[in-house]
């Protein structure tokens, strides 16, 4: 399938249904959204369709239709496909369902419908269809809310019914496109995403996703937007981690898929968001203002308790309400009475209330202060238009305050209800965002600076998907002696020490590596060793060491002696595993026993860099103990990197199924990095 024939297919200059219930809709959505191209019907035996001639079968059409909607039934639709292949239609929506969601029975008429399209574009099936309200397209059978439009964002969801829910909004957000793509037969998300940036009049893009049949794909099409700047916002199903798993090593249950598809969408500078107001609202600030180049931002209100609240609100989040100087508070203090107390957020009181000059001024100065964005929170009364008139001047102060600048402007209502349907329009017009909900619009703002930050990094390499065998029973564990000298063999630190499988060895072995030493059975199937009795630290001379191998001898027939490290700053954990979505990946986290207390930790997908391995680090809860918390001794930040990508190049180079090194003890700077515990599974298959 071309991006030419998909093209033609959402933006058609002749359109043909197929069916009556739901076929009717097409035609009668379409005229109204405007499209005044060819239309045609094609029934048994309807003699009209919504005031449409209809042709008995497609194949009596007059020529072959750019884009085509099908509601019959399945296997009715097979053949309809195969006719229009033959006739050289453009593509075709398949409203009918009993595919692949059905079973093995509807798997093999999705087969065979990929056979009868033979790479023409077919969106569904099982599905609502699209609109496209940039050209006037509803081929859609059913109700909507979309409005004509000369530009706007794009949303592209699985879900019919979500889509029809969202074209309802009634919150500004200028919906270009709509598209509803079921089971993605040939069609699938990046393919639609690629179709939309080959469209200049979309400004951003929405995504409801279920799940990404293929990762690849939407990878290219995904780095093709950030490198056009065209911000992708997603809200993704399924955040419960259902694949977590009991494993061997602490790394199969610390991470899940769902955290994987948010490193994945970080890692694309897609903003990835909870709800569906955040998603709506996020789009719509994109849509207007575009993404915001720093995070220092204003808030100006006329309530002290407005602005304690977004000052509440803002906490936690990249963007930042930054203090004004002396100057600057000045300016602003001389528009306002002595009692106003000047900061940011600012409560401007209601001094100048109603009057638009004074309060322009205010605006004015306030937003002079090169802010990324300023909000004004305004909440109209529910009263009649006649007594709005003063929040009406309070807007149009803000337009004056912005009027020949760049300055990026909103107006924020804390609820739907206090933002009128006028209003929105009003800001749209004088390039105002009009943003309901306190909390969303900060989200929002900061998904914007986030996205801008990744518009800003240049040359973002593909994912890398490394499939391991997915048979648990062709993989060996390694002894931790093992896995050690092999972590040592690519630059992982280890303390020295040796295999011993009597008292007088491991006596041999203490004088020569220096006490205090650890001793630990040596044996694949005691996975957590300290649980079990089957580790013994700080022993400090050869009597307590003769008394901790008559205990571990009880074990186990063979000891492990290790050179005793003392005084960490700080213990990591750098794991490797697989997911059947994502392959091999890595993670980093907090080691010891707070792995599991404090679930502290942050995938990283393949391949990785030392930046991505930096900036991962520096998401650690554990991040502020490294860096030398209240004047305690900096860990040696770069020794972990250097682990981190040893790590990588280890498994790049050897199939391993598995790896777990916990706990990597940090020491303060300059003095590196030691594993002092390892877990490594290769796959034999």
């Amino acid at each position: 399938m071309s991006r030419a024939n998909l093209s033609r297919l959402i933006s058609p200059q002749s359109i043909a249904v197929v069916g009556n219930r739901g076929a009717d809709f097409a035609i009668r959505e379409s005229k109204k959204l405007g499209y005044s191209q060819k239309i045609w019907a094609i029934h048994p035996t309807l003699n009209s369709l919504e005031g449409v001639k209809c042709y008995r079968n497609i194949k009596d059409l007059p020529e072959a239709p750019d884009a085509t909607f099908i509601a019959v039934n399945a296997e009715s639709a097979i053949d309809i496909v195969a006719d229009l292949k033959s006739i050289g239609g453009g593509g075709a929506v398949l409203y009918a369902s009993g595919f692949g969601e059905v079973g093995e029975k509807g798997i093999k008429r999705n087969q065979r419908l990929v056979a009868a399209a033979d790479g023409m574009p077919v969106i569904g099936p099982n599905c609502y269809g699209f609109i496209n309200s940039l050209d006037g397209v509803a081929l859609w059978p059913d109700v909507h809310g979309c409005e004509a439009v000369s530009s706007g964002v794009a949303i592209i969801t699985q879900s019919g019914n979500i889509g029809l829910n969202i074209t309802m909004q009634a919150i500004g957000l200028p919906i270009a496109y709509m598209f509803t793509l079921g089971n993605q037969t040939n069609t699938n998300i990046a393919d639609i995403i690629h179709a939309m940036l080959d469209d200049n009049r979309v400004s951003a893009i929405g995504l409801h996703i279920e799940g990404i049949s293929d990762i690849e794909s939407f990878d290219i099409a995904a780095r093709r937007a950030l490198k056009k700047k065209i911000p992708i916002v997603a809200i993704k199903s399924g955040r419960t981690d259902a694949s977590a798993k009991i494993a061997l090593s602490h790394t199969s249950s610390m991470t899940g898929s769902d955290q994987l598809f948010s490193a994945f969408f970080e890692r694309l500078g897609i903003a990835r968001v909870n709800t569906v107001p955040e998603f709506l609202e996020t789009l719509k600030l994109l849509s207007v203002l575009g993404v915001i180049d720093h995070n220092g931002v204003a808030s100006m209100s006329c309530s002290g308790g407005e602005a304690g609240m977004m000052a509440d609100l803002i906490d936690g989040l990249d963007i930042t309400f930054p203090s004004l100087d002396n100057p600057h508070k000045n300016r602003v203090k001389q528009t306002l009475n002595d009692y106003v107390e000047v900061d940011n957020p600012l409560d401007y009181h209601t001094f100048i209330w109603g009057d638009r000059k004074r309060t322009s001024e205010c605006f004015k100065q306030m937003i002079s202060g090169n802010f990324a964005a300023t909000m004004l929170l305004l909440d109209w009364p529910s009263n009649q238009k006649s007594e709005q008139k003063d929040w009406d001047l309070t807007l149009l102060a803000l337009s004056d305050a912005i009027s020949g600048t760049s300055e990026k402007a909103i107006v924020l209502a804390s609820i739907a209800d206090c933002m009128p349907k006028r209003i929105i329009k009003e800001c749209k017009k004088y390039g105002i965002a009009p943003m309901i909900g306190l909390d969303i619009c900060l989200k929002a703002l900061n998904h914007s600076y986030r996205i801008g930050l990744a518009f800003q990094k240049s040359g973002m390499q593909s994912i890398d998907i490394l499939r391991s065998p997915s048979d648990p029973n062709k993989s060996s564990t390694l002894t931790e002696f093992e896995g050690k000298k092999l972590l040592k063999k690519y630059g992982v630190p280890v303390p020295d020490g040796e295999i011993i499988s009597s008292s007088s060895e491991a006596l041999i072995v203490a004088d020569k590596i220096h006490y205090p030493v650890t001793l630990k059975v040596s044996n694949v199937e005691l996975v957590h060793k300290t649980d079990l009795g089957a580790v013994l630290l700080n022993i400090n001379d050869p009597i307590e060491l003769e008394k901790a191998c008559q205990d571990l001898f009880k074990i186990g027939p063979s000891l492990l002696i290790e050179k005793m490290v003392h005084d960490p700053v700080a213990e990591l954990i750098i794991g490797m595993d697989h997911d059947p979505i994502f392959g091999q990946y890595i993670v980093i986290g907090s080691g010891g026993i707070l792995v599991e207390l404090f679930k502290d930790s942050c995938p990283l997908l393949l391949p990785v860099s030392r930046e991505d391995a930096s900036m991962a680090l520096t998401k650690l809860k554990i991040y502020p103990v490294i860096n030398g918390y209240r004047n305690s001794p900096v860990g040696d930040f770069e020794a972990i990197i250097d682990a981190v990508m040893s790590v990588i190049k280890l498994i790049s180079e050897n199939d391993i199924a598995e790896l777990d090194i916990n706990p990597l003890l940090v020491l303060k700077g300059g003095s590196g990095v030691i594993a002092v515990d390892a877990l490594i599974k290769l796959n034999l298959g």
